[in-house]
């Protein structure tokens, strides 16, 4: 069976009449807006900030377009990636109904969202080596299963889906197949983007939180064919993005060389960590890591953790998660905070 959106989108979203806000009632150039109910008289911060952001984030989808060589109708901008999450599960899974694959361990908010909006989870837990297990994920899949999550560098395991079982799953599925590359810029691996003519399926996301630096905006990325970003800006708030968000990250795409630079240096900071994570006393196993952390296998994890935390470090402990037990997952910092980690783990064991 081909992959048919139409048939997948929920009947109530294909029906839906998005909220039609002041701004798209109109087109070209004003110079006097009174049609949004406004504070017209500025605010106490700053003259700038008491207008609507623009709700289709024009400037900054058309200065994307240019980066990632895809039209600007391909591209969505989500109130960081948790936001595109949520709205692809409204879109495509019926509450109640519907179920959702996930591969653990791999990033926590797939469930998450999943679990408020009443869609099953299925798991098809990684191989040992991290990779897929394309038989699990095949005997999971039913009638009923609407989306799978690959997350590629996986998060957190930080290694790269093998491609060629990536591209199995989204030839052989006929939902909606969500690759997160939330990480991709630290990785050798290509994206996914310039294969959307490919797969109709596909839904790319990406973010502005990790190699542009940018967490605390809380700006996501969706990539996917025309149709899906329609559907997803269907469905979203009208200003979902705010005014300081937007130009800031504008500016931020001014900067592609210097952004560029510091990826260069963290995973020149992340090789050099792991080559003295591997030279200590207690750790297990360095995993390979195609992001901006390690996730690293060390004996006495939980008391490494609260040693470090009682030093003013905080890392996060995945000992709990299945293939992750006895596990730190650490992000690579400044070259002085790194100093500080490796200073303190040094401490633990020799004390």
């Amino acid at each position: 069976m081909a992959f048919d959106l139409d048939k997948l989108t929920r009947d109530n979203i294909r029906k839906l009449v998005p909220y039609s806000s002041a701004r798209d009632e109109f087109s070209g150039e004003a110079k006097v807006f009174l049609d949004a109910n406004e504070n017209s008289l500025g605010s106490p911060l700053t003259k700038w900030y008491n207008r609507y952001p623009d709700p289709h984030q024009r400037a900054i989808r058309e200065k994307l377009s240019a980066i990632k060589g895809i039209g600007p109708e391909h591209i969505f901008l989500g109130n960081g990636s948790d936001e595109c999450i949520d709205l692809l599960f409204r879109c495509f899974c019926e509450p109640g109904k519907d179920n959702t694959i996930i591969c653990p361990p791999t990033y926590g908010m797939y469930e998450v969202s999943a679990n408020i909006n009443d869609v099953a989870v299925k798991k098809a837990l990684l191989l040992e080596d991290f990779q897929l297990d394309l038989v699990h994920l095949e005997n999971l899949a039913d009638a009923n299963t609407k989306i799978i999550w690959l997350c590629s560098p996986n998060n957190p395991t930080g290694n790269s889906l093998r491609r060629e079982d990536v591209e199995m799953v989204l030839n052989n599925f006929d939902g909606i197949v969500v690759i997160d590359e939330a990480y991709i810029n630290f990785a050798r691996q290509k994206s996914f983007i310039q294969d959307l003519a490919d797969y109709p399926n596909l839904v790319v996301m990406q973010t502005f939180s990790k190699a542009w630096g940018l967490a605390g905006l809380r700006v996501g990325m969706a990539f996917a064919s025309e149709a899906i970003i329609e559907l997803l800006g269907r469905v979203k708030p009208p200003y979902n993005i705010s005014q300081a968000s937007q130009e800031l990250a504008l500016r931020a795409l001014e900067e592609v060389g210097q952004v560029n630079d510091m990826i260069r240096l963290l995973v020149d900071m992340r090789e050099a960590l792991s080559e003295v994570f591997r030279s200590m006393p207690g750790v297990e196993k360095v995993y390979p890591s195609d992001a901006n952390f390690i996730l690293v296998k060390i004996r006495d994890a939980r008391q490494v953790y609260g040693f470090l935390l009682e030093k003013g470090i905080v890392v996060r402990d995945r000992s709990n998660v299945k293939l992750c037990e006895d596990c730190l997952r650490i992000t690579v910092g400044t070259e002085q905070e790194n100093t500080m980690l490796v200073n303190a783990m040094h401490d633990w064991y020799t004390r």
